[in-house]
């Protein structure tokens, strides 16, 4: 074996970006201190602020397995939903809301967020968009950069089986994903840079460091990165998930995909790297069509049916998911596939009003409350 024995931890924690909205208009409401004041009470640094005033972010601790991730990630949901309710508001756990207008929301007083409102304009000022990020425990630096280059493959999949953001402003947009329309303005984000080992990518970060660009690749947003805080792979590119069963599929999917690809490596072999280019062919047909459309297998030469993708990522990670005891996460992939994404729930929730007619957008909202209950 020439890569060494040592088997990374493969450790998991789930971040997710939620929506307050006023339990009663549905639309989006402030944060109250109070508020953040009584999770923080009971979730310490687990919760906090987001850039802006109408978002809340949780995070789990690191999670041995799925199992403990579940536990954690419920006692989050529900401790936010419990507090918030006490001062009239809901959280949702979705990507856009369906009609807010991001020109009436404020952003977070705080240096990290001042900052950035001063740096990046208005393209910042439109980020009315909630994500979930998925960490994975890689302690070894070259086997990280290693992972992410091959991973990268994957991350068109992640995002068509994660789609919740089809309306912006009040309108259907024909897109399964518009947050990551929105996301793709800021600079440096994207699919990351097919680097060829460790070094290269320290050396990139470090010449916008010393210029004075970046402080520090924190404020580096692709798609997939490196952590800057922990020895992670921190899969980004997913819209938030709803329901916490949607949550913890994808978490386990990323978990399964990196063990899937060290287990490789580990036996001399590796996913075949293709270009950024046909990559992101499959991130826009994802973005645009969710699970319905298929992706393209470049191997085969042909758009597969992602009915049959699913089957295919199925029986490559299943001994991975054995192995780390998520096979009934997994699996759920096909329940997604079968019966469609939020992006189509949230539409079906839509189709009995008149098209962007403000009370079908209030039962999205309504729809979307009701989902991220589901299971607390």
């Amino acid at each position: 074996m020439a890569h060494g024995s040592t088997r990374p931890a493969f450790r998991l924690g789930i971040e997710e970006e939620y929506l307050l909205v006023d339990s009663s208009t549905l639309a989006l409401a402030e944060a109250p201190e109070g508020l953040l004041t009584a999770c923080r009470a009971d979730l310490g640094d687990q919760v906090g602020r987001e850039f802006l005033q109408c978002q809340i972010e949780i995070g789990t601790r690191p999670c041995a397995d799925i199992s403990q991730a579940r536990d954690d990630l419920r006692r989050l949901r529900r401790t936010v939903a419990r507090h918030a309710a006490r001062f009239g508001l809901s959280p949702i756990a979705a990507s856009c809301h369906p009609r807010a207008d991001w020109k009436h929301q404020l952003h977070t007083d705080k240096d990290r967020y001042n900052d950035l409102h001063r740096a990046l304009a208005a393209v910042v000022r439109r980020m009315l968009i909630c994500g979930m990020h998925v960490h994975v425990e890689i302690g070894d630096d070259d086997l990280r950069a290693d992972l992410m280059r091959q991973v990268s493959y994957f991350l068109p999949h992640l995002l068509a089986l994660s789609t919740s953001s089809p309306f912006w402003q009040g309108q259907d947009t024909g897109l399964a994903s518009y947050r990551i329309s929105v996301f793709d303005n800021l600079p440096r984000t994207g699919l990351p840079p097919q680097f060829a080992n460790w070094e290269d990518y320290e050396r990139s970060v470090q010449a916008l460091v010393d210029l004075g660009v970046i402080e520090d690749s924190s404020k580096i947003w692709w798609d997939l990165r490196p952590s800057a805080r922990f020895p992670t792979l921190e899969t980004r590119i997913m819209d938030v998930q709803p329901r916490i069963e949607d949550t913890l599929m994808l978490a386990a999917l990323v978990q399964c995909l990196l063990r899937m690809l060290w287990r490789l490596r580990h036996r001399n072999q590796r996913w075949r790297i293709y270009e950024n280019f046909l990559i992101a062919e499959n991130r826009w047909r994802a973005q645009r069509y969710g699970v319905t459309e298929g992706l393209i297998d470049f191997g085969a030469g042909a758009i597969v049916p992602f009915d049959q993708l699913a089957d295919d990522l199925l029986a490559l990670i299943a001994e991975d998911a054995e192995a780390l005891g998520c096979s009934a996460e997994v699996n759920r992939m096909r329940h997604v596939v079968r019966t469609g994404t939020s992006a189509s729930r949230q539409r079906a929730a839509a189709a009995p009003f008149a098209e962007g007619s403000e009370d079908g957008m209030r039962a999205v909202v309504r729809h979307l409350i009701d989902e991220f209950h589901e299971g607390l």
